[in-house]
């Protein structure tokens, strides 16, 4: 209701009679020379837009008589044509080629989720445990360490081991669900 009053009232002032307005002339509009102010005439054409379209409204019609069947069934000219190549005839042979190639590429990805994991311990390169700076070492007081390369061994060891029961526990899990 609100925006109904505040459109009459916006007619309403509008067609009330106000003063009179004198009308602005400027002194680009006096000389006479209106010739100077306009565009030159440039004749343009109908555009490339155009053409395309006029020509595309009979081959479209062309093309579709061209794909409908015969009058007794018999199939149309272009499917016709398309049967004389070689690509579309040997289709049961590219299907069984490409489910092959499926059906292999299902069993690699398989066969890589499925593979034993390396075994690669933490430490790396336990021969770097005995380096260190030959500098201000007294004689025979570098430590044996091998006992911490045995651990390390011992801790990667324990870990695939989990980790193996813990994949055959969820595959008997899924078996039984099966």
């Amino acid at each position: 209701m609100q925006a109904l009053r505040t459109r009459v009232a916006c007619v309403a002032r509008r067609t009330r009679p106000t003063t009179l307005r004198s009308s602005r002339s400027y002194a680009s509009e006096s000389h006479g020379h209106d010739s100077h102010h306009h565009a030159p005439q440039v004749e343009e054409g109908l555009g490339t837009a155009f053409y395309v379209f006029a020509a595309a409204v009979p081959a479209s019609y062309i093309a579709y008589s061209i794909s409908r069947p015969g009058a007794d069934g018999e199939p149309s000219s272009l499917s016709k044509w398309l049967r004389g190549f070689d690509y579309f005839n040997d289709w049961e042979v590219r299907n069984t080629l490409r489910t092959n190639m499926i059906e292999q590429a299902a069993h690699d990805k398989h066969l890589f989720l499925n593979s034993g994991r390396n075994t690669h311990i933490e430490l790396k390169t336990p021969e770097l445990i005995n380096s260190g700076s030959p500098w201000n070492v007294p004689a025979g007081h570098y430590p044996n360490l091998d006992h911490v390369t045995e651990h390390y061994r011992k801790q990667a060891a324990a870990e695939e081991e989990r980790k193996l029961k813990k994949l055959l526990e969820k595959s008997k899990e899924e078996a039984s669900q099966s």
